[in-house]
C-alpha cells in the first residue's frame, strides 16, 4: 500500500514529455532497513572438557521486536529490531558493490525434542552418558542457544539495477521503478547469547564463521534521490567456533539455510 500510495504522489508531480533519464553511475547510496528470517534446521555440534556430542536437526526462529516508535526510529535502539545497513556505489550505471550488516537473530525453540549422538562426562547425573540417535528435551538446564543481538552477516554484495519502468507505462523524470538482483560473501560476528549444562553463560561477540547469499528486489526511486525497496535474499552460513561458555575450550559448530524478507529506505547521490 505504500508503494501505490508513493507511486500516486509521484504520478501527481511526474512529466509525461520526454526527458533524458537520470544516470546512477558514480553515486553513492546508503539505506537501512528492517527484515524478517526464517532458517532451516540445523545440527549442532558441541565440545569441550569430557564433552563431544551433535544434537539433530534443531529448529529455530527469529525474533523481530514488535513496532514501536522508540525502538525503530530511536538512534539509541534502532539495533533492537533485526535491521538491514548497507553503503554502497554504482561504478556502472547497471551495478553496485557495497558493504552491508544484516543484523538477524536465532534463537533455538526452547524445550523441543531432537536427537542426540555423542558423550557426555563432567559429573552431571542427569546428562553423563553415551548416546546413539537418543531422544532428548531441551530444557532450560541442558541448553539455551541463541544468536540476539545477533546472528550478524557483514557481507560485500554485487548488484544489478535494471529500469523497468516501462514494462509499467512509465515515462517520468522524477519516478523510476529498478529490478535488482545479486549476491554476496561475508562473515559472520555473532553475540551468542548460550547456556550450556550449567556452566557460565556465554554472551560474547566472536568472529564465527562466513556464509553466501543471493538475493531479488524492487526497488522504486523518486524525485532521482530517495528510494524504498522490498526484497528477498536467501543464503547458507556456516559458523564452525562458536563460542557456547567463557572458558575458551568450549566451542559450537553449525551451518544452516536463512530466508530473509526485507523492507527497506534510503537515498542515493554523488559525492
Amino acid at each position: 500500500m505504500l508503494c501505490l500510495f508513493l507511486l500516486i504522489g509521484i504520478a501527481a508531480i511526474g512529466q509525461n514529455s520526454e526527458h533524458e533519464k537520470h544516470k546512477n553511475k558514480g553515486k553513492f547510496f546508503v539505506y537501512w532497513g528492517w527484515n524478517w528470517a526464517s532458517y532451516s534446521d540445523s545440527d549442532i555440534h558441541f565440545t569441550g572438557d569430557n564433552y563431544d556430542f551433535t544434537l539433530n536437526n534443531v529448529v529455530a526462529t527469529d525474533r523481530q521486536s514488535k513496532f514501536s516508535f522508540n525502538d525503530y526510529f530511536n538512534p539509541g535502539r534502532i539495533t533492537i529490531p533485526q535491521t538491514n545497513f548497507r553503503i554502497g556505489y554504482f561504478f556502472k550505471e547497471n551495478y553496485t558493490i557495497s558493504l552491508g550488516v544484516d543484523h538477524m537473530k536465532y534463537v533455538m525453540k526452547p524445550d523441543q525434542l531432537v536427537t542426540i549422538n555423542g558423550t557426555i562426562n563432567i559429573g552431571n547425573t542427569t546428562y553423563d552418558g553415551s548416546y546413539l540417535n537418543t531422544p532428548i528435551q531441551l530444557e532450560e538446564d541442558f541448553l539455551r542457544f541463541e544468536h540476539t543481538d545477533g546472528l550478524n552477516y557483514v557481507n560485500v554484495e554485487l548488484y544489478r539495477f535494471d529500469d523497468i519502468s516501462s514494462w509499467f507505462g512509465i515515462d517520468m523524470e522524477n519516478l523510476q521503478i529498478n529490478l535488482t538482483e545479486g549476491l554476496g560473501l561475508g562473515v559472520l560476528y555473532p553475540k551468542t547469547n548460550a547456556t550450556l549444562l550449567g556452566k557460565d553463560r556465554s554472551d560474547r561477540f566472536h568472529l564465527s564463521g562466513y556464509g553466501s547469499s543471493v538475493g531479488i528486489g524492487l526497488n522504486i526511486t523518486f524525485l532521482k534521490h530517495f528510494f524504498i525497496q522490498t526484497d528477498v535474499k536467501g543464503g547458507y552460513i556456516y559458523m564452525p567456533s562458536i563460542k557456547t561458555t567463557n572458558t575458551s575450550i568450549d566451542n559450537a559448530s553449525q551451518s544452516f539455510y536463512f530466508l530473509q524478507n526485507n523492507i527497506l529506505i534510503g537515498g542515493k547521490f554523488k559525492i
